[in-house]
């Protein structure tokens, strides 16, 4: 099958392209600079600009388009005006998609969408939809325009709202990257009261989820989740055990987030039942393979500063 990947060089979509090309299949990645990903070809297109789409889907040809770019940089993505931009270019993506004969598209969407307000865990049949923020207010608005084009012109539409996520190449400063930098440095890991519940999931397995949505039969809005809820306060002192009891957890010395959900969980049955879709490992498992790929990182840190400091010194 050929696949057309948007996003596909980012801290989710490289997982999906993995797994997308490790089954086999003919994948097309695109991406702003030239890079090399094993197993598929890189289109260096800009698709904020019109003509990167005619470039893109040129090449590929593609059967099915997984669509994961969007703005998303950490701490300023929820009211940029970026998101505007990549609304617009959701649009264009998908009319371009129906002209080369694309006969199923999967968009990543977001939990923010849902009402969080009601409690419980999130049903994307029953479920209130509510979004606050300009970030996932775009993302329903997509939605809503991109579902109504696709069944108008026969193509498959699938919705794939995506929960918390942690693993290799994560922001240093999301809650897990930041945890475990602080532990393995021996720096007090500063958190808030940690009372909030939350459904936490593997990069690596949220990408082959996304993989496996692209290539079944399944339509509409899926939750891409673990489907277990965790207390953020259970959870950090999971991440300490995994990191050998290393460190100190200090809950409180951050203020909570006010009018924060206290809890956000996913109902995964349309994920397990229809799709198929089951981790191959546990968060504990994930946990200890993040902090090994963590720890890599702060010692090849330490040897370049250290090479750096010698270089100066001679």
């Amino acid at each position: 099958m050929r696949i057309l990947i948007t996003g596909g060089t980012g801290f989710v979509g490289r997982w999906a392209t993995a797994a997308l090309a490790a089954a086999g299949h003919d994948v097309y990645v695109t991406s702003r600079n030239f890079l090399s990903m094993q197993g598929c070809e890189v289109i260096v297109c800009d698709l904020l600009r019109p003509e990167g789409l005619d470039v893109a889907f040129a090449r590929a040809r593609p059967e099915v388009v997984l669509h994961l770019a969007w703005y998303v940089e950490h701490g300023k993505f929820w009211d940029a005006v970026e998101n505007l931009d990549w609304s617009a270019a959701t649009i264009r993506l998908v009319s371009a998609a129906e002209k080369w004969g694309v006969r199923r598209i999967v968009c990543a969407g977001t939990c923010m969408e849902y009402d969080l307000s009601e409690g419980g865990a999130c049903n994307e049949a029953t479920t209130a939809i509510r979004p606050l923020s300009l970030y996932a207010v775009s993302k329903d608005s997509i939605r809503r325009i991109v579902g109504k084009f696709a069944a108008d012109s026969g193509m498959e539409f699938v919705w794939a709202r995506l929960f918390f996520l942690f693993g290799p190449n994560e922001h240093p400063n999301r809650l897990v990257s930041s945890i475990v930098a602080s532990l393995l440095s021996g720096r007090p890991a500063k958190m808030t009261s940690g009372s909030q519940i939350r459904d936490f999931s593997d990069v690596r397995d949220t990408g082959e989820a996304l993989a496996a949505l692209a290539l079944s039969k399944v339509t509409g809005a899926i939750n891409i989740a673990s489907g277990q809820p965790l207390r953020i306060r259970d959870f950090a002192e999971e991440i300490r055990v995994a990191a050998g009891n290393v460190g100190e957890l200090r809950f409180g010395a951050l203020p909570d987030r006010p009018n924060e959900p206290a809890a956000i969980v996913a109902d995964v049955t349309r994920l397990r039942d229809e799709v198929g879709f089951r981790p191959i490992r546990t968060i504990r498992e994930r946990l200890s393979e993040t902090i090994e790929w963590w720890q890599g990182e702060l010692d090849l840190q330490l040897k370049v500063h250290m090479r750096a400091t010698y270089a100066v010194s001679k």
